[in-house]
């Protein structure tokens, strides 16, 4: 799949098969993780690769809204050093180019929110990631189970301004 195609056909799929995901295969996407764009090149990120199934479900548990974690056969926790300027935007990008890279293999995947969360320390203390580091999102990957549609997106005239904004 080209990188185009990625990009229109990425979607975030909640519901996964029991199918083990190749350890080449997110070594691929934690690859593309580690390439992303970085503001002074600082690479603040640091990946944490979760396929136990028990830690999974820890997680899982931990958050308000990712509780489909346990189910999925991969999670990839990203955390960035909190210290730096612009972590949040570092590891945003970083977690985008997992997304994309997923798709890109035929897995679904779907980003859950860590930056700012109640429990984002709590993650981090059950992976072993010293404080200096936080949480800016989890990411569960693995093979869909079902078809991956997406919500209807708003159109390109909606969202582009030439020029000036217009109302």
């Amino acid at each position: 799949m080209d990188a185009i195609e990625a990009l229109k056909n990425r979607r975030s799929v909640r519901k996964y098969t029991r199918r083990d995901v190749p350890p080449e295969v997110l070594m691929d996407i934690l690859d593309c993780g580690r390439l992303a764009a970085t503001a002074l090149n600082l690479q603040p990120w640091a990946f944490v690769l979760v396929t136990e199934a028990a830690t999974r479900e820890k997680i899982a548990a931990l958050t308000d809204y990712g509780k489909f974690i346990a189910e999925a056969p991969a999670c990839i926790a990203v955390f960035c050093l909190r210290d730096k300027k612009y972590y949040l935007e570092d590891g945003s990008a970083a977690t985008q180019n997992m997304l994309v890279a997923a798709t890109a293999h035929g897995l679904g995947s779907c980003w859950v929110a860590g930056d700012k969360k109640a429990y984002a320390e709590a993650v981090g203390d059950l992976l072993g990631v010293p404080r200096t580091h936080t949480l800016v999102s989890l990411i569960a990957a693995g093979y869909p189970a079902g078809e991956t549609v997406g919500p209807k997106k708003r159109n390109l005239d909606e969202v582009v301004h030439r020029e000036q904004y217009r109302r």
